[in-house]
């Protein structure tokens, strides 16, 4: 029972649509009256870490995530760096948020990025909070990367996929990492773009695991199942990551 005493910690992964299961560990969370003492974010990550520290609940944060489309969060690029630009999802946290700074947020929280200019990981905790998410959630190849600060920035996945290194200096005694690739089975390739993908997937997953030792507990749901890019499926994944959480508060506190 001391543990829930302890400040708790929670790190929310990167995954494209896979993240709507964030919603359903923050439920739970909620459910059973545990404040978070901090909270970080990569990728879509990123964008519901914001939204959850500056007092958004679980369920109006599943309200946005359900109102969202891909056109809403992205368009066209001129930039020779990519095809399409990430800038609009700034923008629609800027019109739920308003134009907030990291100072400004309810729960202290941090986000990561992957700095292109030296191959650093960036650790963005102040100064605008829509520009950091955007820089987060910048998938390399499909988005042109976020200029902040004179860093060419890109999606802290590369990286740091679930940020729990950054969790202590924050405050929090007590970590917990939400991987929501833990549990993905691989299948073998058809092409060379399979086996370019699923080698880079394989690395990150890998690197990723490594990096999640060091959390006193690791939420994974079973996501083997959903695509990263169906949005269909929202509810589901919501259920998925509320199940494994609901499991993971059982071990921690009984």
């Amino acid at each position: 029972m001391a543990k829930e005493k302890q400040k708790i910690g929670l790190a929310l992964g990167g995954g494209a649509v896979l993240g709507a299961a964030h919603i359903g560990v923050l439920k739970a969370f909620e459910e059973n009256d545990i404040r978070l003492a901090a909270l970080t974010g990569t990728s879509i990550g990123a964008f519901i870490a914001a939204l959850y520290a500056f007092g958004k609940s679980a369920d109006e944060i599943s309200e946005f995530v359900h109102e969202l489309d891909w056109l809403d969060v992205t368009s066209l690029s001129l930039s020779k760096f990519g095809l399409l630009s990430n800038e609009k999802m700034g923008e629609r946290l800027t019109e739920i948020l308003g134009e907030v700074r990291f100072d400004q947020a309810k729960i202290p929280f941090a986000l990561v990025a992957t700095d292109l200019s030296s191959g650093k990981k960036e650790l963005l905790k102040q100064g605008e909070v829509a520009r950091a998410v955007t820089a987060s959630a910048c998938v390399p190849g499909i988005f042109a990367p976020v200029d902040l600060d004179g860093c060419m920035l890109v999606d802290g996945g590369l990286l740091e996929n679930v940020p729990i290194s950054p969790l202590a200096d924050l405050g929090a005694e007590l970590t917990i990492g939400v991987d929501l690739s833990a549990n993905r089975r691989y299948q073998p390739p058809e092409d060379l773009i399979d086996v370019l993908t699923s080698s880079i997937d394989i690395a990150l997953d890998n690197a990723t695991r490594i990096q999640t030792s060091d959390a006193d507990f690791v939420i994974k749901p079973e996501l083997a199942a959903y695509s990263r890019t169906d949005t269909s499926k929202t509810d589901a994944l919501i259920a998925e990551g509320h199940k494994a959480a609901l499991v993971c508060l059982d071990e921690l506190f009984g």
